[in-house]
């Protein structure tokens, strides 16, 4: 872009972050005056919490701020400016609770969450996991299609934890085989970080040794098939005879049975303190951007919840549903909570972790590269590291459905995207670094895409020459609004300069809101 663009950059960048400074009641036109959403089991304990800091939840934020932080939150995609427009225009009171329910029913819903559940399942093809494709398709469909059917979490789970079998032919069995070691350490470590939000590493020896001895007979063996595995109980292993529970009760596992399932039915059971904590604390940090317990995967005695009565509100919601996640994310997305505002209202540095506003978090890389390449009209490119076999991604595909960890890209590798090598949280890297500062403003590609986008020219040639309209479309287009007054005052004066061809200025004006916080991040 030339030099005659900054001052357009500039004045927009202060325009949609400046909100955030502004000490006003209200802020247009990211917040509202009135609740439309009544306040459910969530509010009641988060406002109880926040009354003992001497907090309140910051205003509702607006029909605009809702749709776009909801189909990223729940879907991983941006609305398109037609979807926006008719969400806006919707006049019915109860418009919030039957977008959320609309949008379960989408295809990205299965996409985007898959992507999260392999992130923490570490589904790759190569080092140091080495699923192997065969084995990361199956599984990756696998886990998929128990997202879209709304499998209850409690089944998902079990198979996980109790499978044997053909990593081809029984998928859930890759969960054994998607870890750097194999031993009964490892296997223990993995299911306490997946299923109980534990690291024992952290743990006495002895507990650790405990807990191991519940995967002690899970064995592995080629077949004759390119890549096929089979987990499955070594006969020549005994199971312990008297097994000791991570809560110190002992189990009974007879010598020629499994000592997973023992582990399983404990786990598994209603009122185990693990499971259903775990669970619904992630499900609070997705949707949240900051556990209930933070990190979501480091639950310890000396790591307490900022609500132990939120926290075990949600546990209690979960096992009463029956393990239905999408209960806790309607009880979450339905919230005043959840629905607020993300604009600091002082200046309490606690305010985002106590939950008085919505906190604000950059775009999953994922999520980023698809919204660049709907703009542009073309798919991003791949690359593996070690094609085995050559792997072939469709330009159509949206890199949310990507299955294998291994596939990349340069952009999915500078903007974050975890490795898949631990199953921690914090290998996904969403902090802002100079680098992605310095590819959103200087890259070609980015460049290229706007002036080639199908979305921005369809958009000047339906505007037949009216300025008003491209701009209107294009901030309805990148960040879910229109413009305000004084945004369409700045551009109108910038779309003056001499010299400048009406279709420049529209790519600039795409340009200057891509690299503003309001695209890149969630708010």
């Amino acid at each position: 872009m030339n030099k005659r663009t900054w001052p357009i950059i500039m004045a927009l960048v202060l325009v949609c972050t400046g909100a955030a400074l502004a000490r006003q009641a209200v802020v247009s036109p990211f917040e509202t005056a009135e609740w439309s959403t009544p306040a459910n089991g969530i509010d009641q304990r988060v406002d109880a919490a926040l009354a003992q800091h001497g907090l309140e939840m910051r205003n509702p934020c607006s029909d605009q701020v809702f749709i776009r932080r909801v189909y990223i939150d729940l879907i991983g995609t941006v609305p398109t400016p037609q979807e926006v427009d008719a969400f806006l225009r919707d006049r019915t009171p109860d418009k919030r609770a039957k977008l959320i329910e609309a949008l379960f029913d989408r295809e990205e819903y299965a996409d985007y969450w898959s992507l999260k559940w392999c992130d923490i399942l570490r589904v790759k093809s190569e080092f140091p996991i080495n699923l192997w494709p065969n084995a990361v398709q199956a599984y990756h469909r696998w886990v998929r299609q128990s997202i879209k059917e709304n499998r209850p979490y409690d089944q998902f789970a079990r198979d996980l934890l109790t499978s044997s079998g053909s990593n081809f032919r029984v998928p859930a069995v890759n969960f054994y085989r998607a870890v750097p070691g194999r031993d009964p350490a490892s296997l223990a470590g993995v299911v306490a970080l997946t299923f109980m939000g534990a690291r024992i590493d952290k743990w006495p020896e002895a507990r650790r040794n405990e807990m191991a001895a519940f995967f002690s007979r899970v064995a592995y063996k080629k077949t004759k098939e390119w890549k096929e595995e089979i987990v499955y109980l070594n006969p020549a292993v005994n199971g312990p005879e008297q097994g000791v529970l991570p809560d110190g009760t002992s189990v009974a596992i007879p010598g020629d049975g499994d000592p997973r399932l023992a582990f399983a039915d404990w786990l598994l059971a209603p009122g185990n303190p693990w499971f259903a904590r775990n669970i619904v604390n992630r499900i609070w940090s997705w949707t949240m951007g900051h556990g209930i317990i933070h990190e979501a995967d480091d639950i310890r005695p000396d790591n307490p919840p900022a609500s132990p009565e939120l926290l075990a509100y949600l546990e209690a919601e979960l096992v009463k549903s029956k393990y239905d996640l999408r209960h806790i994310y309607r009880l979450i997305l339905n919230s005043r909570t959840y629905q607020q505002s993300s604009i600091a209202r002082n200046n309490d540095v606690n305010a985002a972790t106590r939950f008085a506003r919505y906190t604000v978090r950059r775009l999953d890389a994922e999520v980023l590269i698809d919204a660049l390449c709907w703009i542009g009209g073309e798919g991003e490119s791949y690359e593996s590291p070690i094609p085995e076999p050559f792997t072939y991604i469709p330009k159509e595909q949206r890199t949310i459905a990507l299955a294998d960890g291994s596939i990349t890209s340069p952009f999915l590798a500078t903007f974050g995207r975890p490795s898949r090598d631990s199953g921690l949280e914090s290998e996904r890297n969403n902090q802002p670094s100079d680098r992605q500062r310095l590819y959103l403003l200087n890259s070609s590609d980015v460049q290229r895409r706007i002036v080639r986008s199908p979305q921005l020219r369809k958009m000047i040639a339906g505007a037949k020459g009216n300025g008003l309209t491209v701009v209107r479309g294009i901030y309805l287009m990148l960040i879910s609004r229109y413009p305000t007054p004084e945004e369409i005052a700045i551009v109108e004066k910038y779309a003056r300069t001499p010299g400048l061809p009406p279709v420049q200025a529209a790519a600039d004006l795409a340009w200057a809101l891509i690299n503003s916080k309001e695209f890149l991040y969630r708010h």
